[in-house]
């Protein structure tokens, strides 16, 4: 894989959420997001093609567990077997309370599954399987709303005997690591509009592949593979519903 920078425009279109005011109450959201160009892990999914990605997400009652299920899917003919459901399941709390290195942290397992091919026939199976860590400082800069963040993913084949595994036809696996550093930045603003004083999002994140591809490719670089850089803000549109405008050259 040549390092290069990929991106292209993102467009998140309307985001309906329902959320309950007791931290021991379930709550989440649901929503559907629209990308003209689907990027994952610095790989282009669908060539160019514009995508879909209607998602759920739900927090259990407070404790810091919770559940995503996202789907993916092109707007185009040609790439039906490419569809993909992720199945997350999540835990997240913050340590360090209080002190200038206070941390917010996650530890997710992801299922990555297509659907329209078997995952239990190894000849035809994709799936894979994925753990994450994610850690992110809040207040370890001096510049209010300047957040970094730290993520490191394992993936690996759901079944070693299958087309992404020992029985790839290029001869590897996706199997490896990947490092995502990310830098937020919420920057206050009152909209002309309304007049309601809200936070515009910055963000960037820079990929490190170490050397995996998800379809077990083994002309794969251990290289930075690609940065996103995006800018977004959300607007309340009540009775839970809320419209998230994000676009990413």
């Amino acid at each position: 894989m040549k390092k290069k920078l990929l991106g292209g425009m993102v467009i998140l279109l309307v985001a309906a959420s329902v959320s309950y005011a007791g931290e021991s109450e379930l709550h989440g959201s649901i929503g559907i997001d629209f990308t003209t160009k689907y990027i994952w892990r610095g790989f282009d999914v669908y060539d160019d093609h514009a995508a879909i990605h209607p998602y759920v997400d739900l927090d259990f009652f407070g404790t810091g567990f919770g559940m995503n299920i996202t789907a993916h899917r092109a707007n185009s003919d040609g790439f039906e077997l490419n569809e993909r459901w992720d199945y997350t399941l999540y835990y997240q709390n913050r340590m360090f309370d209080g002190e200038p290195y206070a941390t917010n942290y996650r530890v997710g397992y992801v299922y990555y599954n297509y659907p329209d091919r078997s995952s239990h026939d190894t000849t035809d199976s994709i799936d894979l399987q994925e753990v994450h860590t994610i850690f992110s400082w809040p207040k370890i800069l001096p510049i209010e709303g300047l957040v970094p963040t730290y993520c490191l993913v394992k993936l690996w084949p759901s079944s070693s005997s299958s087309l992404v595994g020992t029985n790839s036809p290029s001869g590897g696996t996706a199997s490896g690591f990947a490092h995502i550093f990310m830098l937020d930045y919420a920057l206050p603003f009152t909209c002309p509009v309304t007049g309601e004083s809200r936070k515009l999002n910055l963000h960037s994140e820079f990929v490190y592949n170490d050397g995996v591809s998800p379809n077990g490719a083994t002309n794969v670089d251990h290289d930075w593979s690609n940065a996103v850089f995006g800018i977004s803000t959300n607007i309340d549109l009540g009775n839970n519903l809320s419209f998230k405008g994000e676009f990413r050259p």
